[in-house]
């Protein structure tokens, strides 16, 4: 007689793009943020990277964006915790000035096809590359709060 195995599936996968942004030393921390992503999260795909001058403080350095696929099973809060901890880790000190000169700027866009910001909708730095990534990956974005 064969015993019949039953596994409980794991914890859901999530699929979700990540705008990148940089304009202290940003070559350098890109680079280090691909290192870091393709050692401790499973990178899927990383759009081509950018650089477009500073919009609102407009007295820095120009920014280097990007975007990035990831799959984990962390939640959006745990991705957002776990994405904050690694500017820190890339050096990132938040000032004074909102949209002042950054190591390392991290965003959820999209969590499994669905928007979950709406800078998205408002900035072509975060448009490009997110829909350069979405067209790799055959996802149209879903929004019923954005549209």
């Amino acid at each position: 007689m064969t015993k019949s195995s039953t596994r409980s599936p794991g914890p859901p996968v999530h699929l979700y793009i990540v705008a990148v942004g940089s304009n202290i030393d940003a070559e350098l921390n890109y680079g280090r943020l691909l290192t870091i992503l393709e050692q401790e999260q499973d990178l899927v795909a990383t759009a081509s990277a950018i650089w477009t001058k500073p919009e609102d403080y407009l007295d820095q350095a120009d920014f280097l964006n990007s975007a990035v696929a990831l799959r984990t099973t962390m939640d959006a809060m745990q991705l957002k915790a776990w994405l904050k901890e690694l500017e820190i880790r890339l050096g990132r000190v938040k000032g004074p000035i909102k949209a002042g000169p950054r190591t390392m700027d991290l965003d959820i866009i999209i969590q499994d096809g669905r928007l979950m910001d709406a800078e998205y909708l408002h900035r072509d730095y975060i448009q490009a590359p997110v829909d350069q990534l979405l067209a790799v990956l055959g996802i149209a974005p879903q929004s019923d709060e954005y549209s």
